[in-house]
């Protein structure tokens, strides 16, 4: 990664792209700003451009993205700004040497699936608007061949982000069997890059400064886990004219601005309900009440006093701080880490308890002859289902191997269930799966949605149902609330 490089010139964030550029190249203006008699040079510094000219001239400064980095006496820009910038210089008409890009070779497409109308019409908006932007289609409708679309589209070198190693898997395999070329791979122990290549977020993160100079295209797969400042960078240090956002969840708020640099604008959208019982199954929601023991309660209700307490306190000190911020105070204090000591118990308490663990195996002896997805919130209480009643455990301690047999097994109905803790939230591609159960409930609508749509990808005459526990006069309440809210709110849209 460019430790170092990006310091400079991170806090920048100007207007959308199509704003940008200002177009004038008379004698007149170019004199009274200051340009005439510059040349520059611009090249490619790990995840960096480096504009090398007069030293400190303060018309690069007017550039888009530019900053002067007093380090080695030059100015800098994400590489976000690349195309940006050029565009501003040929209007102004300033010469230039551009010795940024070291692209791959395009790549030949062998063939694409048939697109769905509604995977047409995203790439058709995605097109108008300038190949740059997000598209939002549920979990199960085929984003992935929504970008091999506008890969073989645009025939261009093309980088493709995902989050995890199992999502670098089921990515490498789509690509190389519709488009029927070699793809390149970072993660999961590979560093091979090609034509088109696949990386998971965290390779990406750690080697942008090789690869962000390399591509035309950039895929961003569940693209919500970007634009609120963690791992911006990875998508800042590429130089990719061209870029799609895929989500099932997208980003509100300043997030969603922020996106609107890093990938484009929101471009389409479909929900939920537009798509089930027609391109996604029909499903049922069923929420169970269940109630907690004595010993259960006590232990529940004084890990929740001690928590509450504190953050009562720290709530008075700073009304209008963030759980994050509430954290960060309670590292400091042995009160704060008392009280998070205490959250941390109460959700143990939540995450499986006695009349969870008895419902549950009644749900599976019900659907014994469906293949069944059970979802907790945390591996500990995945791997003691998992002894409880023999079914096998998904976790990202699991390797590659494993993990792959386990699941081929599961789509021939060799497995009829599958426990996982957050593995199958995003990507796993289960289109065996019938019926869900949400045991553990501390998340947000974001990956309940998710979990939800593992279930929905379409089979013939399928009706999915989900079930989700949740514990009377407890947190889980409006969690689940809140959650059903926005899963409301997704087939709405």
């Amino acid at each position: 990664m460019a430790e170092g490089a990006l310091d400079v010139v991170r806090t920048v964030r100007t207007e959308p792209q199509q704003s940008r550029t200002q177009p004038t190249s008379t004698g007149a203006v170019l004199q009274r700003r200051g340009w005439t008699g510059l040349r520059l040079r611009i090249g490619f510094d790990r995840g960096t451009l480096l504009l090398e000219g007069p030293p400190r001239h303060e018309c690069l400064s007017d550039l888009p993205g530019v900053r002067w980095d007093h380090r080695v006496a030059c100015h800098r820009a994400p590489a976000t700004f690349y195309t940006r910038i050029i565009a501003r210089l040929h209007a102004l008409g300033v010469p230039f040497d551009d010795d940024v890009l070291a692209l791959h070779a395009g790549c030949s497409i062998a063939s694409v699936p048939d697109l769905r109308p509604y995977q047409a019409a995203a790439i058709d908006a995605w097109t108008l608007a300038g190949r740059r932007g997000i598209v939002v289609l549920p979990t199960g409708s085929g984003k992935t061949h929504v970008a091999m679309s506008a890969i073989a589209a645009l025939g261009a070198s093309t980088l493709c982000l995902v989050p995890t190693r199992i999502l670098l898997d089921q990515w490498q395999r789509a690509l190389r069997r519709w488009l029927g070329i070699e793809i390149g791979c970072y993660g999961d122990g590979l560093r091979v890059a090609g034509p088109v290549t696949v990386a998971t977020f965290e390779s990406a993160w750690r080697h942008m400064h090789e690869l962000g100079n390399r591509y035309e295209l950039l895929v961003v797969d569940e693209a919500h886990h970007f634009g609120s400042g963690a791992r911006d960078e990875v998508l800042e240090m590429s130089t990719a004219a061209y870029r799609l956002g895929l989500t099932a969840t997208p980003q509100q708020g300043r997030a969603a601005a922020n996106l609107v640099d890093l990938i484009g604008p929101l471009v389409f959208e479909l929900g939920i309900a537009d798509l089930a019982g027609t391109f996604l199954a029909d499903f049922e929601l069923v929420d169970l009440h269940l109630d907690l023991t004595r010993e259960e309660r006590e232990a529940y209700e004084a890990a929740r006093r001690t928590f509450l307490t504190a953050h009562r306190h720290y709530r008075e000190l700073a009304p209008g701080a963030s759980w994050n911020d509430f954290l960060r105070w309670a590292a400091r204090t042995p009160q704060g880490r008392a009280a998070v000591r205490a959250w941390h118990e109460a959700r143990s308490v939540l995450s499986l308890t006695r009349a969870k663990r008895e419902v549950l195996g009644s749900l599976l002896r019900r659907h014994r002859d469906s293949r069944v997805l059970v979802f907790t919130a945390g591996k500990e209480a995945a791997y003691r289902i998992a002894r409880e009643h023999l079914i096998m455990p998904i976790t990202a301690d699991i390797g590659r191997r494993e993990r792959d047999e386990m699941m081929t097994a599961f789509r021939e109905g060799r497995i009829r269930a599958l426990v996982s803790a957050r593995v199958l939230n995003e990507g796993f591609d289960v289109p065996s799966a019938e019926v869900g159960i949400i045991v553990g409930g501390a998340l947000g609508e974001r990956e309940h949605v998710q979990r939800v749509g593992r279930l929905l990808r379409p089979a013939e005459g399928k009706r999915a149902v989900v079930y989700e526990l949740v514990t009377r006069d407890t947190v889980e309440v409006p969690q689940a609330r809140r959650r059903k809210r926005g899963l409301l709110r997704a087939r709405q849209v």
